[in-house]
């Protein structure tokens, strides 16, 4: 059988794209009402008392599920958020090029975000919990599952509301990938986190760049034009090719570290599994590409134990990454078989979850005697290995026996972070000598820092101007704020008392 010529099959092809084309213009685009969708839009997202409010309530909320490390409070946040209207706004007006309502829904956004962002660092100057908990430290910086998380959504919205079915569960699902990040924000601006506040900043204008790049593409291909608004000048139609780029280039940064990350991430994967036979599993990876080098942490289930597998998969992915690499690899034998090793793999999973749930109980009830209080007022991150506890005032107990009990249990769990809060007690005086301060000095130093650090409130430094100089820049150093209030006296000994949290 003779097959049909080139010329005829690319003639075939052109006419089903030019069926498709047609059937999309009638049926798709000929169904949607562009005007009443341009109106709506224009209405939902101008700047008003209840989007303020509504914003401000919503990342009250959320700040606090951050704080609390609750997800469940954090999703209630996302029920009140109106950032969708904005942000479509933005979408559609990119996408129809006009230049005013760009303007108009560009400055919702930008004073909601504020407004929302220093709500959120108010709360958290409030609040008694300033820890970096496992819900803030998962939106410091952005990765591939948030950038789907941001386009899964924008595609739903807008879909939903050029075809007319917007609604909650719309909005929800916008806020999710941007009212938890612009919390943590937030939450960086008040504790002075550069890095919480950088990352988590980053992750925000990523997913913010992602949904209004998609919806105006959306808007786009589903037929919204510039012919639907007035005459576009040639300054308009400039300014919003200036907005396209200025919206694209931390979305390109984001994306090109996430793209290299990704790809470092198979990379290593494959690295390691080649270093062990077709029967091997690879359990457990952890990969930190922020220290230097990158450290790489994995847990292999192999039939055959190798001696020199950490040197040569570190060879491996050095040539491979072009960057040194700290390679840590934990070997179980197994059977001979994948299926044993798959069987010891899931045996090994709950075996670690288990013994990390009961060490968790008792480091618990551990932490809840000694500060004495109920074991669910102790707060635990087992995935970042982190524990809190507020304790009560005990008759007779000072600040240095508050760090000598945590430094005692934090002893017996060398794998956790232990931070055991105690109360306001008097503050120790600083001894000093010769312009220095004297050993005992140098201890009541640290007491203070380690007090202020667990409660969260400034320091007042009292004395003579040159050694209160000193405390408070050695306090300083280890991140405590100070206030100073020197007397001009030439006395040989600063005395330290606590701030109000606003001082």
């Amino acid at each position: 059988m003779a097959s049909n010529p080139p010329e005829t099959r690319a003639h075939s092809f052109a006419r089903v794209v030019l069926s498709w084309r047609q059937w999309w213009r009638k049926s798709v685009v000929g169904t949607v009402d562009q005007a009443d969708v341009i109106a709506r839009r224009r209405q939902e997202g101008a700047l008003s008392a209840r989007y303020l409010f509504m914003l401000s309530m919503s990342a009250g909320i959320a700040i606090l599920g951050l704080l609390l490390s609750s997800p469940a409070v954090v999703i209630g946040a996302m029920l009140l958020s109106p950032l969708m209207d904005p942000i479509m706004g933005v979408g559609f007006a990119l996408a129809i090029g006009d230049f005013n309502w760009l303007k108009q829904a560009g400055r919702s956004l930008l004073v909601g975000t504020v407004l929302a962002i220093l709500f959120c660092a108010f709360v958290v100057l409030l609040s008694p919990l300033q820890t970096v908990t496992s819900e803030i430290a998962a939106r410091t910086r952005p990765n591939l599952f948030d950038l789907g998380v941001a386009l899964f959504s924008a595609l739903a919205g807008t879909y939903a509301m050029i075809r007319g079915r917007e609604g909650t569960v719309v909005g929800v699902a916008i806020a999710t990938a941007l009212m938890p990040p612009l919390a943590v924000v937030g939450f960086g601006l008040a504790t002075l986190n550069g890095t919480v506040f950088s990352g988590a900043l980053l992750l925000f204008v990523t997913n913010l760049v992602t949904i209004a790049l998609t919806a105006a593409l959306m808007a786009r291909a589903y037929g919204f034009r510039t012919s639907l608004t007035e005459r576009q000048t040639q300054l308009q139609a400039l300014a919003i090719m200036v907005v396209f780029v200025a919206l694209a280039i931390p979305l390109g940064i984001s994306l090109r570290q996430i793209a290299w990350e990704a790809q470092a991430s198979r990379t290593i994967r494959g690295e390691l599994l080649d270093e062990f036979d077709n029967n091997a599993r690879l359990s457990q990876i952890d990969i930190n590409f922020d220290s230097v080098p990158v450290a790489i942490t994995a847990t292999v289930l192999t039939p055959t134990i190798r001696d020199d597998a950490e040197k040569a998969a570190t060879r491996a992915i050095e040539r491979q990454l072009g960057q040194p690499v700290d390679v840590t690899i934990t070997q179980y034998q197994v059977g001979t078989g994948s299926k044993a090793a798959e069987e010891a793999q899931l045996a090994a999973v709950r075996a670690r979850e288990a013994a990390d749930r009961q060490r968790a109980e008792e480091l618990a009830a551990s932490l809840a005697l000694v500060a004495g209080v109920d074991e669910k007022q102790v707060l635990l991150d087992r995935e970042h290995r982190h524990a809190l506890v507020t304790a009560q005032a005990l008759p007779g107990a000072g600040l240095a026996a508050y760090r000598e009990l945590e430094k005692r249990i934090a002893a017996t769990e060398p794998e956790w972070t232990i931070e055991l809060r105690p109360p306001a007690r008097p503050l120790p005086g600083v001894e000093f000598e010769d312009g220095e301060p004297t050993p005992q000095g140098g201890d009541a130093i640290a007491l203070i820092a380690w007090a202020a650090k667990r409660i969260g409130a400034p320091v007042i430094l009292s004395g003579s101007a040159a050694d209160v100089e000193r405390v408070a820049a050695l306090l300083e150093e280890q991140g405590v704020t100070t206030r100073s209030e020197t007397n001009g006296s030439e006395g040989t000994k600063v005395t330290a008392r606590w701030g109000a949290p606003g001082d």
